[in-house]
């Protein structure tokens, strides 16, 4: 049995971990190594990108960098996130502001750290990642339009950081860059709608509280129908082998995802919606294993 401190402590861990998304961050993990394997880098062989210690550093800077992203994001909407999620945010209390901001800048300083053993190149691009995030928290995540594209950006910035690392321009990639930046886009406006509450309260002046939920449902819809061009493209003028089994059910789910939209009234309708996208992502990761089921056995 735990005594009364190591409870503490254990919750004070969670508290951390959910405050951090310690499960967001595994699976961009397991997406960075997997895009590299599968797309980036697939023709060096398996045990060269495995083991390459550049790419781990830039993957460990990536996660570090994210985890100082959740903090300040939850830093700057303790308030907003009392009245959108009072669970979670009730257990992201047992954490101090002052130990969270902390964290905060041992976990940037860490990752300055890890991008200098790639380059100095590495650094600046970390530096200004780190920036970037926060100045999305603090101003831009507050205005229509440039918020939620800023943030679709700063979502897809890790896989830009080892796209840069190998220099891989094959348009394949930006056509499966460009499937991923409308799903995240999409996510964000739902966000936007299931949060409604506590930014109104908040004064946020997100899209559908600036032009209302018709407008956003009519954005997200259009949103819907650009996904169809990547996923054309992916599946007629590209060869991703059994990935196109993703691409197929993922068509289906966003026009479950459109019937259901215009249906929303209330926040657990767009809740349900935001968690088809978050489906959508995380199968769209463990997908990439089906570009080719046999590299593990072909490039060792």
């Amino acid at each position: 049995m735990l005594n009364r401190r190591q409870k503490h402590i254990l919750l004070k861990f969670f508290s951390l971990f959910s405050v951090v998304r310690g499960y967001n961050i595994l699976i961009i993990v397991i997406a960075q190594y997997l895009t590299s394997i599968y797309i980036l880098a697939h023709n060096k062989p398996l045990k060269q990108v495995v083991f390459d210690l550049n790419l781990f550093m830039i993957v460990l800077a990536s996660s570090v960098t994210i985890a100082g992203g959740y903090i300040i994001n939850n830093f700057y909407d303790s308030e907003k996130d009392l009245i959108n999620r009072p669970i979670k945010s009730r257990l992201d209390r047992l954490v101090s502001q002052n130990t969270k901001l902390s964290f905060y800048f041992v976990l940037n300083f860490l990752a300055v750290i890890m991008a200098s053993y790639v380059s100095f190149k590495a650094v600046v691009f970390f530096s200004i990642y780190i920036f970037a995030i926060w100045f999305y928290s603090h101003k831009l995540k507050k205005r229509p339009f440039i918020g939620n594209l800023t943030s679709a950006v700063l979502t897809i910035t890790p896989f830009f950081a080892i796209f840069m690392y190998y220099k891989n321009f094959e348009t394949v990639i930006f056509v499966h860059a460009m499937f991923l930046f409308l799903i995240i886009s999409m996510r964000e406006l739902t966000k936007d709608l299931e949060n409604i509450k506590g930014d109104l309260v908040q004064n946020y002046k997100t899209i559908p509280i600036a032009y209302g939920e018709k407008a956003s449902k009519f954005m997200l819809t259009l949103l819907s129908g650009l996904t169809l061009i990547p996923t054309y493209l992916l599946l007629f003028k590209f060869e991703v082998g059994h990935m196109n089994l993703y691409f197929y059910l993922s068509t289906l789910l966003l026009l479950g995802f459109l019937v259901l939209l215009w249906k929303s009234k209330t926040k657990t309708h767009y809740l349900i919606l935001h968690n088809t996208l978050k489906f959508i992502i995380v199968l769209g990761v463990f997908s990439i294993l089906l570009i080719d089921i046999t590299v593990v056995l072909n490039r060792i």
